[in-house]
């Protein structure tokens, strides 16, 4: 294959998904032309100013602000608001001969192959030979678009379809024309997974694809299930919702937020184009959503759709719900069901399906026709719309934010217990299903040496599931490569002498287990191995500190206990930094508190691209104090030769404690001072992370890792900082930004960061300072609010504000 690289691409287009597709290669480094239709009349702010359609500000407008819409969308498309600087816009007119100069051409115009096709002829003018060019359409067949298009056109064309928002859904469809070079299949399945960082499905040509094929035959087998059972909205979200290891939006909060009009638009097409479907009748919309499209409740783009937000008569905001027998909006009801209370105890989603189809009520009838109708129906799509089972699996998980796909619940629940339930709910399996088990295969996918296997139907083996020798999965190698155990980690070796070091407590909270188990990471890895990751798989990397143990302490009033679990908790940290070994901590998701202080003391961070890192504590009323509190001053006290005013500097520094600033990036990160540039380093892809961060503490190993020295010139300022930090917050508090409690906070955390009330600057040690940083800590433990803001975070997971 002939190498191709892309440094500037062309986006047609600049809806919600083009200008989302934008911002994401900008994410990625790649420089962006962003292109757009000419407005054919002037707006009243135009004519005001004076302008006329052949001004540059007007014709461009409709490509700068649907960018600058995005750009202030929560959540947003880009990592860092500077990235936006690598996307230049222009129009479809002036700016179209530009796409000569870029490697790969994306067509993310109306979903109309009349206007497509348009396009395509338009852009065949300017392109240069050999440039990839590829439609976003979510269901048009690629086959109709590249019609009449020159040859080399053809041969690089084919349809890569993201999922929106582009930044933060991982699948990417691709779907080859008729005439698509397998050259070029192969670079965009490579590219969408190395640089995207976007798992890569390669789909055929068919009705929605594979994502929505399937995701919204889900949705539609939902909106007739749930008549027939008698079940709420509520009802139907809480059974699909995270207790299945699918996202808190589950289904009726994800329709409207996607809105019910794009839906109906997919379900109409599979039903139009796919009339051999055995499941056809079911993509025909069932009367209430008929109703609810003729109202124009679509959801959040209209204001309501199956929920509704009101003003309540004491003014503040609530969500009504839509009942589907009346078609009229009441308050929300609470949903439980004895079946999802058994699963209460079972952190693994995977292990909670058994129980799920075995419950004895309404729970359990709906799971059993759910699950029963979506193993036939994805059983009877191979070969149709894929050869293989992995990528509907893939496609559900990236495209949907599944934590599993249907074959792997099916597995959960047992090949032949699953064929048990379907015929018991008049569901039939395809004929391979059946073969597969004459076969002797008893599950659809295996784990040998470390690796996934898929059973393969033409072949009737397990083969080796493609593309996994860049990753470590770490499910696949936990048994076969454990070194150590014990409730709160488990050690695994991961090859070349380097160890993984991965938490297994509730949100990977960090407490005693933890803490004993990182310890004993260490150890191993100096006596035997060469270097430490600290790295999961999990939905988060850390939440934190056990704050449940802390409380209980503080409650009992057992301080001295409170300053030994402290003390080891900074040692600990400590010990990541100081040990004969490189550590590398590999954070992803949430890592916040305790998780932030233990990435702050690695040797090097190999932080996923979607890292929400922070130091969070004063939302519970204390520091930091982990070793974040010290961490900070250091590093400010590091950047004090850069010619800034030091107090300035100090100031930032405190700032991102007092404030508890969490990044919305790892790329952000750094702008707080929490990743360091040209120490630590961002992945894109978080299934790379693991094996990334291993590659990097084995290489520091082999350039000679020395144990470092232990730090005593940190620069700290002494009664200089502090009366500045405390008359900030006098006057914060005295103009009510701040509550009486948080200015004691706030005054703790900048006793430690001042490095006490020293008379002059003074160089000092780490240990001095973690030292003010533990006892300040424990004093703030003895503050009742404290307590009254440790118990409500425990009770409903969110900070309280004094």
């Amino acid at each position: 294959m002939s190498k191709r690289i892309i440094n500037k691409v062309a986006v047609i287009g600049s809806g919600i998904m083009g200008s989302g597709i934008a911002c994401h290669f900008a994410n990625i480094g790649v420089e962006v032309l962003l292109l757009d239709i000419v407005p054919r009349e002037l707006t009243d702010t135009e004519k005001a100013k004076g302008l006329t359609l052949e001004d540059k500000a007007v014709r461009n407008r409709l490509v700068n602000n649907a960018l600058q819409s995005a750009l202030k969308s929560k959540p947003s498309p880009i990592y860092h608001q500077k990235f936006a600087n690598r996307i230049t816009t222009g129009n479809l007119e002036d700016d179209i001969a530009k796409v000569a100069k870029v490697d790969w051409i994306i067509e993310v115009v109306v979903e109309r192959l009349d206007i497509k096709k348009q396009v395509f002829e338009n852009l065949d003018k300017h392109r240069k030979e050999g440039t990839l060019i590829t439609s976003n359409t979510s269901g048009i067949p690629i086959k109709f678009m590249s019609e009449g298009r020159s040859n080399d056109f053809q041969k690089h064309f084919c349809g890569t379809h993201f999922f929106n928002p582009a930044r933060y859904l991982k699948l990417f469809e691709i779907i080859p024309g008729p005439k698509t070079s397998q050259d070029v299949l192969d670079f965009l399945n490579g590219y969408g997974e190395q640089f995207l960082g976007k798992t890569s499905v390669v789909a055929k040509d068919t009705p929605a694809f594979i994502g929505n094929r399937i995701g919204i035959f889900g949705i539609q087998s939902l909106f007739h299930q749930v008549k027939d059972l008698g079940l709420t909205i509520e009802e139907v979200d809480k059974l699909t919702g995270p207790v299945i290891g699918r996202p808190k939006s589950a289904t009726f909060r994800t329709v409207d937020v996607v809105g019910l009009d794009t839906l109906v638009h997919v379900a109409n097409g599979i039903y139009d184009n796919c009339p051999d479907d055995e499941a056809h009748d079911l993509f025909k919309l069932p009367d209430f959503i008929n109703t609810m499209m003729e109202n124009k409740w679509l959801g959040s783009k209209t204001g309501q759709g199956f929920y509704k937000k009101i003003k309540g008569d004491n003014g503040k905001s609530e969500i009504l719900s839509l009942d589907l027998d009346t078609l009229e909006y009441r308050k929300k009801k609470k949903a439980s069901f004895a079946t999802l209370e058994l699963t209460k105890t079972v952190d693994k989603v995977i292990d909670r399906f058994p129980i799920l189809v075995g419950g004895k009520d309404k729970a359990g009838d709906f799971y059993r026709k759910n699950f029963s109708a979506m193993f036939a129906y994805v059983s009877n799509r191979i070969p149709e719309i894929t050869n293989e089972l992995y990528k509907i699996d893939d496609a559900m998980k990236a495209g949907f934010g599944w934590e599993h796909g249907p074959f792997q619940i099916w597995d959960a629940i047992g090949v032949e217990k699953g064929l048990d339930i379907m015929k018991a709910e008049g569901y039939e399996p395809a004929a391979w299903v059946n073969e597969m088990l004459a076969s002797g295969s008893k599950s659809f996918y295996t784990v040998k040496d470390g690796a996934t296997y898929f059973y393969d139907i033409p072949s009737k083996t397990q083969t080796k599931v493609p593309g996994q020798d860049a990753f470590i999965i770490l499910d696949n190698i936990r048994k076969s490569k454990e070194v150590f155990k014990n409730s709160g980690v488990v050690i695994e070796d991961l090859g070349d002498g380097i160890l993984n070091c991965e938490f297994q407590s509730k949100m990977n909270t960090i407490g005693g287990d933890v803490l004993s188990g990182l310890n004993k990471a260490v150890d191993l890895a100096e006596k035997d191995f060469q270097g430490l990751v600290i790295g999961n798989q999990a939905a988060n990397f850390s939440v934190g500190a056990n704050i449940g143990m802390i409380f209980m302490m503080a409650v009992e009033q057992e301080y001295d206990e409170l300053n030994m679990a402290i003390k080891m908790f900074q040692d600990t940290m400590m010990r990541m930094r100081y040990s004969a070994i490189p550590t590398v901590a590999a954070p992803h998701g949430m890592a916040l508190g305790g998780g932030c202080e233990l990435s702050l003391h690695a040797d090097k961070v190999v932080a996923a691209a979607e890292t929400y890192i922070g130091l969070v504590e004063f939302g519970v009323g204390v520091i930091p104090g982990g070793g974040g509190s010290k961490e900070m001053a250091l590093r400010a006290s590091d950047q004090f030769h850069k010619g800034d005013v030091k107090l300035n500097v100090l100031q930032e520094y405190f700032m991102t404690i007092g404030m508890a600033k969490v990044s919305t990036s790892a790329y952000e990160a750094f702008d707080l001072g929490l990743l360091q540039k040209g120490k630590d380093i961002v992945v894109v892809n978080k299934d790379r992370q693991i094996a990334t961060a291993k590659a990097y503490a084995k290489l520091m190993a082999e350039q000679g890792y020395t144990k470092p020295i232990r730090r005593k010139d940190v620069k700290v300022l002494g009664k200089q900082a502090l009366g500045m930090f405390l008359v900030g917050t006098d006057s914060m508090e005295a103009s009510h930004y701040i509550s009486e409690h948080d200015q004691k906070i706030a005054n703790k955390l900048a006793y430690v960061m001042a490095g006490g009330d020293l008379s002059e600057p003074t160089n000092v040690s780490e240990q001095y300072l973690l030292d003010l940083e533990r006892e300040a800590f424990l004093s703030l433990c003895t503050e009742r609010k404290t307590l009254e803001r440790i118990q409500h975070m425990l009770k409903t997971g969110k900070p309280l504000r004094n």
